[in-house]
């Protein structure tokens, strides 16, 4: 048996920000349409609960790039980036921050759970999506 190198374990670090990258940006896209077409067949608070989960997704990404980049730098043994401390403290500040988004949503728009689950959901399936693609190339 021959050793073949995974693509995803040798990853490059460009390579990783460029898969985050697309699936924030395909979050977003598919979370929009999703709750163009939500708003046509269920009305607006049902649209608006998967935009909240839409928006939450996109806003982990961003936040996991971020992480991302600490921990690369660290295992690289950079010197790590100019703010980790910020970094790490709105990690923890966006779980807080979100946490409410999700409970006024739930709240203030009377809107469907499954909704904003789905919203929440669309960042994993856009990352699971990139990294096949990735491992299809």
């Amino acid at each position: 048996m021959s050793e073949e190198t995974q693509p995803l374990a040798s990853l490059s670090d460009a390579e990783l920000q460029a898969l985050l990258r697309r699936a924030f940006r395909n979050t977003l896209i598919l979370g929009m349409i999703s709750a163009l077409v939500l708003l046509i067949a269920s009305g607006w608070r049902n649209a608006l609960m998967l935009a909240v989960g839409t928006v939450i997704s996109a806003a982990s990404i961003l936040e996991w790039r971020r992480l991302v980049q600490l921990i690369n730098a660290r295992m690289d043994k950079l010197k790590s980036p100019r703010g980790t401390v910020t970094v790490l403290a709105f990690f923890v500040l966006r779980l807080f921050v979100f946490a409410g988004a999700i409970y006024g949503s739930l709240k203030c728009f009377h809107g469907s759970v499954i909704a904003l689950l789905c919203g929440l959901a669309l960042a994993l399936v856009a990352t699971a999506w990139e990294a096949l693609r990735l491992l299809r190339e």
